[in-house]
């Protein structure tokens, strides 16, 4: 099994993102402390990246950031395809604002977790229970009036059946890492529009813990990670799935603990190639929660300086730049 990867977080880049024409700047050592350095230091992203800090979210393509909401309660944003619009949660509902943080809608009144966006913009998935008692996807349009009823769309058995009676999402665990991650259930819905990555489904009729690649169209769902039950003996999760904008890769954030103390990985970046299946682990130790900047980087969440970071991820050397002190990144798309 392959080691993750340990690079440090001052490790500093200066690359060109092969094939987009995006200029990364470079970032001097973590030491420099004056405000100069420090704004220096910061990478120039090719669009805005949304992060949360604190609860409320903000928006930044380098060292200047916009607070886009106050008050606190607010996570998991994700940008639109147009790059106009961010869907967000709100004390366990589904909300959307426009990219400068006016003109908030509450979308639903039951409860939701993690969105993502359909690629014509006009749909918005997200998770919530389902009829089997575990977690389920369903399709919203992006105009609805709050309280409308979503439709099912996974597990496909729940399909046509009554929505379970419930009107907001858990409450996030507390606890360590691990365990605010392991029910952590934001969707992703893939660029060409015809699947959805999601934590659990039927696979969970085998498996203890599982990630499934759904196809929108028939309900059919392919698992590409499990931990637990049928012959493996090992635990985990893999969670926060993101598909890169071309569709051939997807990524998730993982843990597992292995039947053997070698085997164990601590939460960490796996990276999915669609056609062949193969897997990678990307970034180092606590990375998660990525999202694809082009082919060759991302940010992530991270640990820097005792706290959460958002981090630029050189996905070919492993190399981590700080960003912004948050998490849960969002990147807007690059609309030519």
């Amino acid at each position: 099994m392959k080691a993750v990867i340990k690079v440090a977080v001052d490790t500093t880049l200066a690359v060109l993102a092969a094939g987009a024409g995006m200029f990364f700047s470079a970032a001097p050592p973590a030491a420099a402390t004056t405000a100069a350095s420090a704004a220096a230091a910061t990478p120039v992203m090719p669009s805005l990246v949304a992060y949360v800090r604190g609860g409320d979210i903000y928006a930044s393509k380098g060292a200047a950031e916009t607070r886009l909401t106050s008050g606190g309660g607010f996570s998991r944003p994700r940008w639109s395809v147009d790059g106009r619009t961010l869907a967000f949660l709100k004390g366990g509902q589904l909300w959307t604002m426009k990219a400068d943080g006016s003109a908030k809608r509450q979308l639903t009144t039951r409860g939701a977790s993690g969105a993502s966006w359909s690629p014509d913009g006009k749909s918005i998935v997200f998770a919530a229970l389902s009829c089997t008692g575990g977690p389920g996807v369903y399709r919203i349009s992006a105009t609805a009036a709050a309280g409308s009823t979503p439709e099912v769309l996974f597990p496909g058995g729940c399909r046509g059946e009554a929505l379970p009676d419930v009107s907001a999402a858990a409450t996030p665990p507390a606890g360590s890492l691990n365990d605010r991650l392991r029910t952590d259930d934001a969707v992703a819905w893939s660029p060409d529009g015809t699947r959805v990555a999601f934590r659990g489904g039927e696979c969970e009729d085998v498996y203890d813990s599982c990630l499934t690649v759904g196809t929108v169209a028939t309900g059919a769902e392919q698992t590409v990670a499990a931990y637990g039950g049928g012959s493996l003996q090992n635990s985990g999760f893999a969670v926060v799935p993101s598909w890169r904008a071309d569709g051939a890769k997807l990524s998730w954030t993982a843990y597992q603990r292995g039947e053997t103390t070698a085997e164990d990985q601590p939460v960490h970046l796996v990276e999915y190639d669609t056609a062949t299946g193969a897997k990678r682990d990307v970034g180092g130790v606590l990375d998660r929660e990525m999202a694809y900047l082009d082919a060759t980087h991302g940010v992530a969440t991270g640990q820097y300086r005792n706290g959460s970071w958002v981090l630029l991820v050189d996905l070919a050397t492993g190399a981590r730049t700080p960003f912004h002190s948050g998490s849960q990144p969002s990147v807007q798309p690059v609309v030519r």
